[in-house]
C-alpha cells in the first residue's frame, strides 16, 4: 500500500538560516510551494519557513515609505520556527496524517539519523485520498441505469 518514503517529497527547495524573506517569497512563488525546510550543514533541519511566517514578516505597502521594513533586509532566521515537529520515514502513513490532523499543521518534515530525508505535506494527503477513492470506483459494481 502506500508508505510515507512512497508519497513524501525529496526533491526539496531549502534555505539556509542567512537567506531572506525576499528569497523565501521568490522561492515559494517560483515552485508554488507553502515550506520552506531551513538547515544548516547540507542536511540537518533547523528551522521551518511557512508561508503564513512569509506573509506575517511582510510589512504593508500602505506603510510610509521610509518608515517600511524590506524583506531583503529581514533573515529566515528571525522568522523561522524552529519547535518542528518531525517523524521517521518508517513511521506509518496512517500515524503521520493522524498527527497532521490533531496539530493542524500542513507539513511534517521526515527527519532520520538526524538528517533532512524529504517533507510530507497535507497536500500530499490529498493525492492519497484520491488514489484511494479511485481504487475504489474500479472495485464497485456498476449500476445499471433506471430509465
Amino acid at each position: 500500500m502506500f508508505s510515507i518514503e512512497s508519497i513524501m517529497s525529496t526533491d526539496l527547495i531549502t534555505l539556509a538560516p542567512d537567506a531572506t524573506l525576499a528569497e523565501a517569497r521568490k522561492l515559494m512563488r517560483n515552485n508554488r510551494i507553502h515550506h520552506l525546510p531551513v538547515i544548516k550543514d547540507g542536511d540537518e533541519l533547523i528551522g521551518l519557513v511557512t508561508l503564513t511566517n512569509v506573509l506575517a514578516a511582510t510589512d504593508s505597502v500602505l506603510r510610509d515609505a521610509d518608515n517600511r521594513i524590506h524583506a531583503a533586509d529581514i533573515p529566515v532566521k528571525d522568522i523561522m520556527v524552529t519547535e518542528i515537529a518531525t517523524i521517521d520515514e518508517h513511521a506509518s502513513l496512517r500515524q503521520a496524517a493522524l498527527f497532521i490532523e490533531k496539530h493542524q499543521i500542513g507539513c511534517l518534515p521526515i527527519v532520520t539519523n538526524g538528517k533532512l530525508r524529504g517533507i510530507i505535506t497535507d497536500t500530499d494527503f490529498v493525492g492519497v485520498a484520491i488514489n484511494l477513492l479511485e481504487l475504489a470506483e474500479e472495485t464497485e459494481p456498476v449500476e445499471e441505469e433506471i430509465a
